[in-house]
Formats: structure tokens, C-alpha cells, sequence
């Protein structure tokens, strides 16, 4: 794992923010394209992503194989679980889509965070989140746009019905804050925050292992329970893995069927 937490001189310190999120770069250094760690991971993420869902669909059977099995089962699990659920068969066509996108797209840029050789989450760092987080922001509203036309899009997210008009002058500034602020920075950050937390406990606890076990060379007790750590925290990354990319896609549905209402 990269970041172990130890120095030269055998002490262990702290994993390091920069040196984790700020690696030196791998390819084209000092260039806009400039790849380090944590793009690498990003673009082997969605390389593998697209190679799994071309391998099990490119030739469809009757009879499915257990590749093919596993990926029909994911986009069911999203299709009828989430988007059909929420939105309706008609509607839910339409941006099924994008939630597939954002569910798998989110699901395999954290997995990376426990898979050895990678070791940390695409969206361990902001700047996914921001992205993924932006465009779910524009489909909601181009669905507003798009389903019941942009006036009544805005009246309904900014003017609440059932509501004494007078009440206006303190629901409006908020539904305006929550509608298009609050949403896309609570969507960027829930997904970044969780990730960036479960890889430095995954650093902390694998480096404090390595230290006792590696450099003192000693079966120590606290070794023991760092390791030991260690593999509950890979199964609660994993967790956390699974249920950022179902909460994403969750939020991102529920935010389109708000834009798509006749009325709130």
C-alpha cells in the first residue's frame, strides 16, 4: 500500500494527506495532461468497468453465464429497485442511462480503495466528486426542462404549493439554496468524505501492522490488533463501496422525479 507510515529511522508517524492525494506524477509531467496515482486508478477503473460489460453483453445468451448473470443482476438491481421504482417505466427509460453510469461508474471508482496495487479510491480526492456531482446536477435539471417545461420547473422547486404566499419570502430563498447549492455540494462531498476517510484508516492501520510486524519483527500483540484492524476495515470499505455508489444513485434518481413532479 502506498503511504506506509514509516521513516527511514523505523519510527511510525501518521499517514500523510499530501503524500497520499498528492502523488508525484507517473506520465507527462508538468503537461494539462499530466497522469499521477490517483488518475491512473481512475482511468483502470473505468477501462476495467467497460471491458466487464462489454465481455458479458457483447454476445447475449437465453441461458446467461455467470458473467453476464452478475452484470444483468446489477443493472436490474438499479433498473427496477431504483429508476422504475421512483420514476416510472415511461420516465425512467429515459435517464436509466446515466443512473446505470452513475452507479457503476461510482461503484468501481471505490472499490480501487481495497484492491491491491491500486489502494486508493478514485474519488478519494474531490475532484471526481465535483465532476460526477455537476452533471447530475445538470440532469436534473435539464429533466425539469425537459418533463414539465423551465417555468414550471422553477415554480415548483421555488414556490411550493399549499403555502400562504406571504410564507414565500422565507421558503423561496431556502428551496433556491437547497435546490441548487446544497445538493450538488452534499452529493460531492458524502461521496468524497467517506472515501477519504476509509483509505487513511486503511493506511493507519495496515502501517502501524507493517511497523510491528516488519520492522520490529515481533509477533506483538498490538500487531495483532492492528492487522486484525486492518481486514474489518477492508470489509467496511467494501461496504462503504457499495452503499456511496447506491446512495449516489439513489439521490440522483429522487432529485430527477423532484424536477419531473407536477408539483412538490
Amino acid at each position: 500500500m502506498t503511504g506506509i507510515a514509516v521513516t527511514a529511522g523505523g519510527e511510525f508517524h501518521a499517514p500523510n494527506v499530501d503524500e497520499e492525494y498528492f502523488p508525484p506524477a507517473l506520465l507527462f509531467d508538468g503537461t494539462p495532461f499530466e497522469i499521477n496515482r490517483i488518475i491512473m486508478v481512475r482511468l483502470i477503473a473505468v477501462a476495467v468497468l467497460m471491458l466487464i460489460f462489454w465481455i458479458a453483453l457483447r454476445k447475449p445468451k437465453v441461458v446467461p453465464g455467470k458473467l453476464q448473470s452478475l452484470v444483468e443482476m446489477g443493472v436490474g438491481f438499479v433498473r427496477d429497485g431504483i429508476v422504475y421504482d421512483m420514476l416510472g417505466e415511461r420516465i425512467g427509460k429515459k435517464y436509466l442511462p446515466y443512473i446505470l453510469m452513475v452507479f457503476f461508474g461510482v461503484l468501481f471508482m471505490n472499490i480501487t480503495g481495497i484492491v491491491p496495487l491500486l489502494n486508493v479510491s478514485g474519488n478519494a480526492i474531490i475532484g471526481m466528486p465535483i465532476v460526477l456531482a455537476v452533471v447530475t446536477y445538470i440532469a436534473f435539471i435539464y429533466a425539469g426542462f425537459r418533463e414539465v417545461g423551465g417555468a414550471k420547473f422553477l415554480k415548483n422547486a421555488l414556490f411550493p404549493s399549499g403555502v400562504p404566499w406571504v410564507m414565500y419570502i422565507l421558503l423561496t430563498p431556502i428551496e433556491l439554496v437547497n435546490t441548487f447549492i446544497v445538493r450538488p455540494v452534499s452529493l460531492a462531498l458524502r461521496l468524497f468524505l467517506n472515501m477519504m476517510v476509509g483509505h487513511l484508516l486503511l493506511v493507519l492501520t495496515f502501517s502501524a501492522t507493517w511497523f510491528f510486524f516488519g520492522l520490529l519483527n515481533v509477533w506483538s500483540a498490538m500487531g495483532i490488533i492492528t492487522l486484525a484492524g486492518g481486514f474489518f476495515m477492508t470489509l467496511i470499505e467494501i461496504l462503504v463501496s457499495v452503499l456511496q455508489a447506491y446512495v449516489f444513485a439513489l439521490l440522483t434518481t429522487s432529485y430527477i422525479q423532484l424536477s419531473v413532479a407536477e408539483e412538490h
